[in-house]
């Protein structure tokens, strides 16, 4: 009887030593078996580079792939696009105001604006709807004041979220140390001018002998801002400033400094912070 089964071929690797042609290692494998292991070798590799880049931080290696500092740069972009959109639509509101006052037109006002803004958002929606919504706004209102609960403690912008202006363009000559040096020291040329870093009221200014001319300011969210060591102070206490606004001029007054430089201190809810976290010097 003839035999139509196919002919399974096998193969023998084997591993001789050259000197006494004593076999090492034998391995005898058919084609099927080479193939399945060499497709499990190659999904096996691919599987084990996928998990090297996707769970440690050789991802950052890769051309293009946003680290740390990328994602740092991207929000605080953000914010400074948000903070112009804001100071553009301040100065949209400004002219139009100029133009209306020179045509011997009644200016805008901001409280008509707003409601205004307020109105055209309610378009579209039904009576019945408004009234829902109203609801649901009374019952929260309720829900806060019976539990003496308030949101509008979480609506602060943690100093993460701010924008700071740096108060100095220059180089650090000493950073911060949080037990040794906790603020910064920034050298720039004589006479340059000191800005405040957010929008608040100045809290102190005067005289020291260590610190020389020193001024402070309150902001929100507890957060004050000092800078000392000056040569002249443009505002005294009580004063509104703005985020740029100067504030100072840059000196060597008092007894604990080498040179003209600005010693910078930020503090947040009672704690010194590095300010080189949240301003680019």
């Amino acid at each position: 009887m003839q035999n139509n089964r196919k002919k399974i071929t096998n193969f023998r690797l084997s591993l001789i030593d050259d000197e006494t042609h004593k076999p090492i290692l034998v391995t005898r494998f058919s084609r099927t078996n080479f193939l399945v292991a060499a497709i499990s070798a190659v999904v096996i590799f691919c599987l084990v580079i996928y998990i090297i880049i996707a769970y440690t931080p050789v991802r950052t290696l890769i051309p293009g792939y946003p680290d740390a500092r990328a994602k740092r740069a991207a929000i605080q972009n953000a914010i400074r696009v948000d903070s112009l959109e804001t100071l553009v639509s301040r100065w949209e509101l400004y002219s139009e105001n100029m133009r209306r006052i020179l045509d011997g037109e009644e200016p805008v006002r901001l409280d008509s604006l707003i409601m205004n803004m307020a109105e055209e958002g309610r378009t579209g929606l039904s009576e019945k709807q408004i009234r829902k919504q109203d609801s649901i706004l009374r019952m929260n209102v309720t829900q806060e004041e019976q539990f003496q609960l308030s949101l509008a403690e979480g609506r602060n912008l943690h100093i993460e979220g701010m924008h700071f202006f740096c108060p100095l363009k220059g180089v650090i000559s000493q950073g911060y140390d949080p037990s040794i040096h906790p603020f910064v020291d920034i050298t720039a040329p004589a006479n340059s001018m000191v800005y405040a870093t957010l929008d608040g009221t100045v809290i102190s200014s005067g005289w020291t002998d260590d610190a020389g001319y020193t001024i402070q300011i309150q902001h929100i969210n507890d957060i004050i801002s000092i800078y000392k060591h000056n040569q002249k102070l443009l505002k005294k206490v009580g004063d509104k400033v703005t985020a740029g606004e100067p504030i100072a001029i840059v000196g060597n007054t008092g007894a604990l400094t080498t040179g003209d430089h600005l010693h910078f201190e930020l503090w947040y809810k009672g704690e010194a912070v590095d300010p080189t976290k949240y301003i680019n010097f």
